[in-house]
């Protein structure tokens, strides 16, 4: 198969079978991605992990440990993400008061052939989910929202930033 057809920079080849795209003639660049979303609850949830008194223990401590985990681990989740060489990850939250939500934001950085969108999402993602499975016993109503890629830097089709329309 040649490598500089059409289909290297698709998820599908000649025959419309799923493919991973051929990054090999691409540069590495330093690539930034910054992903967020949001987890509304109940008052008692919300206050449990505010001043993380969850009978489970810190619930955004082990939150931002399984996001950072997650985002590692992005190429074992989603079938044809590449793995990338990730120099950092960070994630972070903040508190909405009068929505009892807590904002879950996971930026990822690396120096890579391909971008870090899909790590940052992952691991936004399994953080509020993570934030659910430690206050479930207080709320099972919990709602995640409007996880979305808020920005990226670096790569080939340049930089990217969400103008809130479809957060």
């Amino acid at each position: 198969m040649d490598n500089n057809n059409n289909y290297s920079l698709s998820h599908f080849d000649e025959a419309g079978n799923a493919a991973m795209v051929d990054v090999g003639t691409k540069g590495a660049t330093r690539r930034r991605a910054v992903a967020n979303g949001q987890i509304q609850m109940g008052e008692e949830a919300y206050n449990a992990a505010k001043t993380g008194s969850s009978k489970k223990g810190d619930v955004l401590g082990v939150a931002r440990i399984a996001g950072i985990m997650a985002a590692k681990k992005t190429s074992e989740l989603i079938p044809l993400c590449h793995i990338v060489p990730i120099e950092h990850i960070y994630i972070d939250f903040e508190f909405e008061d009068s929505k009892n939500m807590v904002i879950a934001t996971c930026v990822v950085a690396t120096t890579a052939k391909t971008g870090v969108e899909m790590e940052a999402l992952t691991g936004v993602s399994v953080c509020l989910l993570t934030v659910y499975d430690m206050l479930k016993s207080i709320d099972k109503g919990m709602s995640i929202n409007k996880v979305g890629l808020l920005e990226k830097t670096g790569g080939k089709s340049g930089d990217y930033k969400n103008t809130g329309e479809n957060l």
